[in-house]
Order: structure tokens, then sequence, then C-alpha cells
């Protein structure tokens, strides 16, 4: 494969397709705040950016140490990581680690001193995460527990945080709208681990899709899909019905999950990420009115 410009190489580091993942709980967070009366723009805007760094960050630590691990060889079904590729450095990429991670919390402090010592706790937390997510001595990807983290870190913790940032406050409403986006969430890192499901057991990555089968874990997504969409039936509000306008995005990727395999999948990746944004978006014009 031929090397790409340097821009090139730094942005596929960076996977834009997965910063949907990122922005989708901060927009129904916000959403929330002003469907309860109130808005902040410069806590808002810290907090998508800081949300933006942290998904980079992750994305970045993933492929350097990922590489480390051997989890990408050569022939892996999705798109090329930059460390295993030799279009850069796992010195260049710690540099990078430590910028992206230094914005992050540059911004952290800030947020900090708006919302005082749970987002102190809740960005020491997510900056753990995003390295604990392959890196360190029991890196969660690699026991099969992205997807449960994934939940609670981009549902209950990321729809919260944004929240309390610009109330102060929290309250159950709030807990139900993180859900459906902890389950997306929690889909797009799904259908990754189903695509390298075989390259992911060659080296002891024991994710949902090696530990218990490919079938499985398609079966699991469809849950995750489904889910998404009983949350505003739960809640009973016809304004959250919304939502269901995304059903036949949500429709056509599950069909590709459920039925490919292989490379295949990476367009169900990006359409799953897409759905998630799509989704938020409609949430929170729901949450809004």
């Amino acid at each position: 494969m031929q090397r790409p410009t340097p821009l090139q190489v730094w942005m596929l580091a960076t996977r834009p397709r997965t910063l949907p993942a990122a922005i989708a709980p901060v927009i129904v967070g916000i959403a929330a705040a002003i469907g309860d009366g109130a808005f902040q723009f410069l806590p808002a805007l810290a907090t998508l950016l800081a949300a933006l760094l942290l998904q980079i960050g992750a994305n970045l630590a993933n492929d350097v140490f990922d590489f480390h691990k051997g989890a990408d060889a050569r022939g892996r079904l999705g798109p090329p990581r930059v460390t295993q590729m030799g279009w850069l450095t796992p010195r260049e990429m710690y540099g990078a680690l430590v910028i992206v991670f230094g914005m992050s919390a540059l911004l952290g402090l800030y947020l900090v001193a708006v919302g005082g010592a749970p987002i102190l706790i809740i960005g020491a937390l997510a900056i753990l995460f995003a390295l604990g997510y392959t890196a360190g001595p029991f890196p969660l990807a690699y026991l099969g527990l992205g997807d449960l983290f994934a939940f609670l870190f981009f549902g209950l913790v990321a729809v919260s945080g944004t929240y309390y940032l610009q109330t102060h406050a929290w309250n159950a409403p709030v807990a139900w709208a993180a859900i459906p986006m902890g389950l997306l969430i929690a889909a797009i890192l799904d259908v990754n681990n189903i695509r390298d499901v075989e390259s992911d057991r060659a080296v002891g990555k024991k994710t949902i899709a090696v530990r218990f089968g490919a079938r499985v874990a398609r079966i699991e997504y469809a849950l995750l899909i489904a889910g998404a969409y009983l949350v505003p039936l739960a809640m009973g509000s016809l304004a959250l019905m919304l939502t269901w306008f995304s059903l036949p995005l949500a429709m056509r990727v599950t069909r590709v999950v459920l039925n490919q395999q292989g490379s295949a999948l990476n367009h169900a990746l990006a359409g799953t990420a897409q759905l998630t944004l799509v989704y938020a978006i409609l949430f929170a014009i729901g949450l809004i009115i």
C-alpha cells in the first residue's frame, strides 16, 4: 500500500469515523440541560472539545499499544493502523499522546473550575479508561470488558457529566437519556470485535466475540440496537419517539452485521457510528421539545 501524505497519516491515526462516539453523548447531555432551562456556552464547547480529544487519544493509544501486542498484524480486515504500517514510529505516537491528553487535561482544569470535584474524578477516570483500554497490565479490551466500560463511560458518565456541568445537578431522567447512547456506542465496539474476531483470538484478545463466538456477538449487536429504541418508549415521551425516524438506518446496518463478515463490516462500523450521531441529534431535539 502506498504511503499516504503526513496529514493523511495523522488523520488515519485519529480514526475520524469513530469520533461521533465522542460527540453524540455530549449533544444529548447538553440537550437535556436545555430542556431543563439551563445552558452555558463555554462549558458546553469545552466539554465537546475535551470529549473529542479523549476519543482521539484513545484511538492513538489503541494504535500503538495494539502494535506492541501484535494485534494489528498484516492482513487485518480493518483500516490500516499507522504504527503497524510503519508510517509513524511508536515514539511519534507517544509524543502525540502526550500532546492530546495534555490538551484535554488543560480543558479539564477549566471544567473542574466549573463543576468541582465530581468533574475532576470523571476526567481522571476518563483518561485512565482511554489508556487502559489496550495498555497496562490489565487492558480492558483484552479482558473482554471493553463493551461494558464503553457503555458506562460513553453513556452514563459522558451524558450525566455533561448535564452536571450545565446545571450542577443530576436526576433520573438524565440517567435514562444516557442509556441509549451507551448502548449504541457499545454496538460500535461490537462490530469492530466481530470483524476482528480471528486476529483478536490469535493474540489472546478475549472480546465477547472471541469468548462466545461471532454469532453471540451478532445477537448482542441486535439487542444493543433494539434497546436504544426501547428506551424512548420506557421514558413515555412522544417527543423522544423522534429517534424512531432513524430506524431505517438502524435496520440497514443491523442486516449487514447479522449477515456479512470480514471487510464488509467496515461499512457497518462506519454506519453504526453514523447511526449513533443521527440518533443523538433526534434524541436531543426530543429532549429540548
